[in-house]
């Protein structure tokens, strides 16, 4: 005889329900109440914790003779419904690729658990990523306290919150017109830590926190050829936990823009000037390299430079992280023209370069009529330099007026 039958009514089962009758009438209560389905989290729970009792020999037969209050004074509680949830049907969740709907089954989470990892940028100069170079980095993060070590209290001073039930969260369901949202929110009394520690039980080193903030310094190797972006790790130098294995150090490299030098890849781009001597005669340049060497390059006479010539030095480029092979370093030329000519020079010039191109002929119709070439003056007024700007700009031009 059947002292109590409220489990067996909360599956909708007969007290005489088979382990499959349960199990059927349990995945489709749960499914309908679940809370990430819209349920009711409260009868979701008194649900699970129905089954958990019936689907147990030993508790079944207790609860039959006794009802609830035998599985009290046996010491029989329950376990997290969510947990029980996941162990049953392979999933905590209907999201993403886990539970009933995600086609992925598994657990709630893969591999132990761990504590974020710390993330720092390391901003690293051109020249450093051409040598390679080894920099301290000092970072803090917490390490578990060593004098209760990590209990954060006295032996047996440290209590599960029944507020929460040890999740350190507390869900409540808000309708809005036919939706209802499910919020979860730091659970109050615990301040989402999931346990409770009285004040005078607590750690007097930690304040019952657990762990302590600790300076630790870490070594950096910056690789030869590494660019902006790639990331050095650290197992296990993040946050420590009591509960958590300790995350990872990320440091990420930021590559710093340089004055004379550009970056694509292996390869450096550089622009030198040139006098215009050089560029039509010959001579040499000098490119002052990101090490500590110069490069002293020679232009053949006989071969013209013209502006905006784009040249190439092979094997002058950065060099690539795994195996330091150099790439190439591109040099644009620009060309400076002198400000002015010696006019004594202008016969020697007219013997060396090519002559001039002859003037254009007109028919014997059109009046030809000789004129100077002024310096611009962008200051006056109606100039064209400032037309051309305003016509270059998608913005309207807009007259103020005094009214």
């Amino acid at each position: 005889m059947v002292k109590e039958t409220k489990f067996y009514d909360l599956l909708e089962v007969p007290p005489n329900a088979s382990e499959a009758d349960l199990k059927k009438a349990y995945r489709k209560k749960a499914l309908r109440l679940h809370p990430d389905k819209g349920g009711d989290p409260e009868l979701f729970k008194e649900v699970t914790h129905a089954y958990e009792i019936l689907s147990d020999p030993e508790k079944r037969e207790m609860y039959d003779m006794r009802g609830e209050a035998g599985l009290s004074e046996g010491g029989m509680g329950g376990m997290d419904p969510q947990d029980l949830f996941s162990q049953l049907f392979g999933g905590g969740g209907f999201g993403g690729g886990g539970g009933f709907f995600g086609g992925g089954g598994g657990s709630r989470s893969q591999g132990p658990r761990k504590t974020k990892d710390l993330v720092h940028r390391v901003h690293v100069s051109l020249e450093d990523l051409y040598k390679g170079k080894t920099t301290k980095l000092a970072l803090t993060r917490n390490v578990i306290c060593s004098k209760c070590k990590g209990k954060g209290g006295k032996e047996g001073a440290v209590r599960t919150c029944h507020s929460c039930n040890g999740r350190g969260i507390k869900v409540s369901m808000r309708q809005m017109g036919p939706m209802i949202q499910q919020i979860q929110s730091a659970c109050d009394e615990c301040s989402g830590a999931g346990e409770i520690i009285n004040a005078k039980d607590r750690c007097t080193h930690c304040k019952g926190k657990k762990v302590l903030p600790e300076k630790k310094f870490l070594e950096v190797h910056i690789d030869k050829g590494m660019k902006g972006g790639q990331t050095v790790h650290f197992r296990g130098e993040s946050d420590q936990s009591p509960t958590a294995e300790p995350g990872d150090v990320v440091i990420v490299i930021e590559e710093k823009p340089h004055d004379r030098f550009k970056r694509q890849e292996n390869d450096l781009i550089i622009e030198v000037e040139l006098d215009l001597l050089t560029a039509l005669a010959g001579g040499q340049f000098a490119i002052k390299h990101l090490d500590d060497r110069a490069l002293i390059v020679h232009l053949e006479p006989g071969e013209v430079i013209k502006h905006g010539d784009l040249k190439v030095i092979h094997g002058q480029g950065m060099p690539s992280q795994r195996h330091h092979e150099p790439g190439d370093l591109y040099v644009k030329l620009d060309v400076k023209f002198p400000e002015s000519i010696d006019l004594e020079a202008i016969p020697l010039l007219e013997r060396a370069l090519p002559p001039r191109k002859p003037l254009q002929t007109f028919d014997k119709n059109v009046i030809l009529e000789e004129v100077n070439l002024d310096n611009t003056d962008t200051r006056a007024r109606g100039g064209i330099a400032d037309d051309r700007m305003d016509e270059d700009t998608d913005e309207p031009r807009v007259q103020c007026a005094n009214q």
